[in-house]
């Protein structure tokens, strides 16, 4: 949780505070009484702490009430990976607050004027691992293109590389402790100085590019070439691309720090003095000392910050801080100019409006046209510009077909996934591998899947398999026949019925499980195989069972393109695949189906998973309404915690009566 000799959960002190912020906005009331300190409106008594949030404008209400009943000061603050928009923004986005506080009973880390807690974690030698993960989490926030705020837009290019980046702040930052425009002047010169004839690009800070507060530096402090960098580019990359970095004290430059710039400092912020920087203004000799980047990191982003997870309302440690704001800066990256959408049903409309219209209202198109950004994958063809929406992976407790909202989606921007004959977004995923960190998180993900015994629809059932004969047992689910993966990953084999024959063909001695797809067991799909086929092909059909008890009770899966073959692999069952669904071609099944040639890359189990669970679809939480973590979705889909509309429950009974008219049903 990050919360070091904190008072914490457990051991309620409340918090006296004058500043009705911290009851107005509910997260960061909520942050202080998991950590524990509830706050309220109230004088407090000998030794309660008295709560300001650093040093705003109210602040001195708070001090006076502490000087005056000799009571202590707990500063809070907005930790350094805070939300994807300004705490100033505005909207339902912006209005979620903070992901996490650093709650300072020594100090405020930007007052140079006495020591902090976070300059205290800093100086306190590492314990054993905390290197290694601080190198770990640092690489996998820069994989990520995180920063404190995450409204940047990473497909925009820096400026032309080899500049001296000049980082500005807002008028009235209480970081800057009183420097004004003559601090950021001076700094300007300096660069000019140092770097004679460099290009300079002066960095706005993000809420004077919005128009929220001015800033001390723009265009009249320009010269010939020098240019004003004022649009939501990625923080990382600007700082990777600079010969130099100057900062008074904005966390832009503890940024630049981490990136492995060495920056020139004209005030005295928490990461001057560790022999890290050039500091204009030198702290007292022996007040701090040197300190590895790492100490530093571990600080300000492990230690030091109380770190909440909204979706669980309870606190969490860096890493799941790291996994919620991930999800929602993911989402908000591919929504930020909102989405006109085309070929939605109407009964998928309400959930893709909460999934896709957090930054802007979800719209819909009657109509193709070139304006549309957003399509259904079955729909894509009247509109190919559009980003190709489908259900994920780990989808729901109940049928897509049944009218069971999904906690899950794809959105590719490339292909989709089941269409083999195009690229798509997952295969470049697969491609590049993980990210940092990503491995690992893959295979406590695959962990966690086995022990909670979760698949993609999550239908329970039993089995009732025949006693075992002494030859290998092949299990072959059904698919839906008139399916876009059948239509588009298939190969010589496209019916339930040619799959059996072929592998009874393949493996003439071997006990065949045939297991119905559930979408055409409930009569909503085409795919039925005759009695008397299905009699003289397989030795047992396993109707509405459970798959993953399935799976368990089986050597091994032959399958055209059912997702069955992917949960088959998380359980260590060799796969066969006739077709080219997504998860074939890598190096994990048997491949007997049309290949992709481009599918080159041959990833482990973990990086298949990272690829297909984690970094592909967007989950949104069901009970908080949160875009959250693949762990979220996992949880609620094994504590049962979805919702199942009755009026949907309705309609799908009618579908089903018409199943054989599914051309109503399904435009």
């Amino acid at each position: 949780m990050g919360q070091d000799d904190l008072s914490a959960a457990g051991t309620s002190r409340r918090l006296c505070v004058f500043n009705l912020g911290f009851l107005t906005r509910p997260r960061i009331a909520r942050i202080l009484t998991l950590a524990g300190h509830p706050p309220v409106l109230a004088l407090p008594r000998a030794g309660q702490p008295v709560g300001i949030w650093g040093a705003s404008p109210t602040a001195w209400r708070g001090r006076s009430v502490a000087h005056r009943r000799n009571c202590p000061i707990i500063t809070v603050e907005d930790a350094f990976v805070r939300s994807v928009l300004p705490g100033r923004a505005k909207g339902r986005l912006a209005a979620r607050g903070p992901l996490g506080l650093l709650i300072d009973p020594d100090g405020l880390h930007f007052d140079p004027a006495r020591p902090s807690r976070l300059e205290r974690l800093i100086g306190q030698p590492l314990q054993p691992g905390m290197t290694e993960r601080a190198v770990r989490l640092l690489a996998r926030l820069r994989a990520a293109d995180l920063s404190k705020y995450n409204h940047h837009d990473p497909a925009l290019d820096p400026p032309r590389p080899g500049y001296v980046l000049i980082i500005d702040q807002t008028r009235g930052d209480a970081s800057l402790q009183g420097a004004g425009r003559a601090r950021f002047l001076t700094m300007l010169q300096a660069a000019r100085d140092e770097h004679p004839g460099a290009r300079i690009v002066i960095r706005s800070h993000p809420e004077t590019a919005a128009g929220l507060r001015p800033g001390h530096l723009g265009a009249e402090d320009l010269r010939p070439g020098d240019e004003i960098c004022d649009v939501p580019v990625s923080p990382w990359r600007l700082v990777a691309e600079a010969d130099a970095v100057y900062a008074i004290s904005s966390q832009l430059g503890y940024e630049a720090l981490l990136a492995g710039h060495r920056p020139r400092l004209f005030g005295q912020p928490f990461y001057a003095g560790w022999g890290l920087s050039v500091d204009e203004m030198p702290l007292p000799p022996g007040r701090r000392g040197d300190a590895p980047r790492e100490a530093l990191f571990a600080a300000s982003h492990l230690r030091g910050p109380v770190w909440y997870d909204p979706c669980r309302d309870r606190l969490t440690d860096f890493e799941g801080a790291l996994d919620q704001i991930e999800a929602e800066t993911r989402a908000f990256r591919q929504d930020r100019d909102g989405h006109l959408a085309y070929g939605m049903r109407l009964w998928k409309r309400r959930f893709l409006s909460r999934e896709f219209g957090d930054a802007q209202p979800l719209r819909f198109a009657k109509t193709p046209g070139p304006a549309v950004t957003l399509a259904w994958a079955g729909s894509v063809a009247a509109v190919p510009q559009a980003i190709r929406v489908e259900d994920g992976f780990l989808r729901s407790r109940g049928l897509g077909a049944a009218l069971t909202p999904p906690l899950s989606v794809v959105a590719d921007d490339l292909g989709i996934y089941f269409d083999s004959t195009e690229p798509s977004r997952l295969e470049q995923l697969m491609a590049l591998g993980p990210p940092p960190g990503g491995r690992d998180r893959a295979q406590q993900l695959i962990a966690a899947l086995i022990a909670a015994r979760l698949s993609k629809y999550n239908l329970g059932g039993g089995i009732d398999l025949p006693p075992r004969d002494g030859r290998r047992r092949i299990l072959v689910p059904g698919q839906v026949e008139d399916d876009a993966s059948i239509r588009k990953g298939a190969g010589a084999e496209r019916t339930n019925l040619a799959l059996l024959e072929r592998v009874r063909v393949e493996n003439p001695d071997a006990c065949l499980i045939f297991k119905p797809h559930p979408d055409v067991e409930a009569g909503l799909r085409p795919g039925l195989i005759a009695p008397e086929a299905l009699a003289a092909l397989a030795d047992h059909v396993a109707r509405k069972a459970d798959p993953v008890a399935l799976i368990e009770a089986v050597d091994e899966v032959w399958t055209i393109t059912s997702t069955l073959g992917f949960e088959a692999l998380l359980r260590d069952r060799p796969v066969t695949v006739l077709g080219a669904p997504f998860y074939a071609g890598w190096g994990l099944t048997r491949d007997l189906g049309p290949i992709p040639t481009r599918r080159q890359a041959r990833p482990d189990l973990a990086a298949l998973v990272h690829a297909c669970l984690i970094a592909y679809p967007r989950y949104r939480d069901p009970l908080t309404g949160l875009p959250c973590p693949v762990e979220i979705a996992l949880h609620r889909l094994a504590a049962d915690q979805v919702s199942h509309p009755p009026a949907l429950r309705l309609l799908a009974k009618a579908q089903g009566a018409l199943a054989g008219h599914a051309w109503i049903w399904r435009r």
